[in-house]
């Protein structure tokens, strides 16, 4: 019976992440499926799917925001977060996204990188592709690559998804920049080929390119009581706190001081 719950909860999460955009608006492709992200061994669950515009108590307000720096191009090196809603830090308020804590975390430690979120709801690896000439542009030492989910929710083929996040790492490291991938799963009704298809993208790039893998950045996130928001879906200000833990040890090695 727990497994059934647990398998029953991990397709809520996902089913729930593809269809959020940056400006609250949905993908027509996708509007029953807001930004997926959910990890092999940690369980997502299910509820309604909601918005902070929806409902202005699922951003967790009331919780700090990180100092967010308003210094653009000033100098220091760039760190860019380059991804879905999970980076964006979608149904939070200003200063609440992980990329925003990652700042904090760094500032306090006297790493001088700059962090720069370039995160858009709803985009898939075909997305991430097009926006890489926007991150090229930033000239960044470091870059969290976060994608896939909208991809797999909408039964893409695995062969475009990897070939997509390839280009996307490989441009990257091929720019001469240091890059750190985060992965994703599915749900169990894809199909367990499918799935392990899927699941090995992130595995082989990872070794292909030689780059640290995070496995699922909601890590002790999901199924922490005030770490979810009502969607079930996306971390509240304090789950996006815990979410910049999870990154730190990732990147820090490719940092200097």
């Amino acid at each position: 019976m727990r497994k059934v719950v647990y398998l029953s909860i991990l397709a809520g999460l996902l089913l729930g992440m593809q269809g959020c955009h940056a400006n609250g608006g949905s993908d027509p492709a996708a509007d029953s499926h807001p930004d997926a992200s959910a990890s092999s061994n940690t369980a997502p669950g299910a509820s309604a799917v909601a918005t902070a515009a929806d409902d202005p108590g699922l951003d967790d307000r009331d919780s700090r925001p990180a100092q967010v720096s308003e210094h653009k191009n000033d100098g220091r090196p760039v760190l860019v977060c380059f991804g879905d809603s999970l980076t964006e830090g979608h149904g939070t308020g200003p200063g609440q996204s992980y990329p925003d804590y990652l700042q904090a975390d760094l500032d306090r430690l006297h790493y001088h990188y700059r962090v720069d979120n370039q995160g858009v709801s709803g985009n898939t690896t075909k997305d991430g592709v097009e926006r890489l000439p926007n991150v090229l542009e930033l000239h960044p030492e470091v870059v969290v690559v976060e994608f896939g989910g909208n991809d797999g929710l909408r039964g893409l083929p695995n062969a475009d998804t990897r070939t997509n996040l390839d280009e996307i790492v490989g441009t990257l490291k091929g720019a001469g920049i240091k890059v750190v991938l985060a992965g994703i799963t599915l749900p169990p009704d894809y199909g367990e080929d499918y799935i392990r298809q899927f699941d090995e993208t992130y595995t082989l790039l990872a070794k292909k390119y030689h780059v640290p893998l995070l496995p699922f950045l909601l890590q002790n996130v999901y199924g922490v009581p005030g770490m979810m928001q009502r969607d079930e879906t996306h971390a509240t200000a304090k789950g996006n706190e815990i979410v910049a833990q999870n990154v730190m040890p990732l990147v820090l090695p490719l940092l200097k001081k």
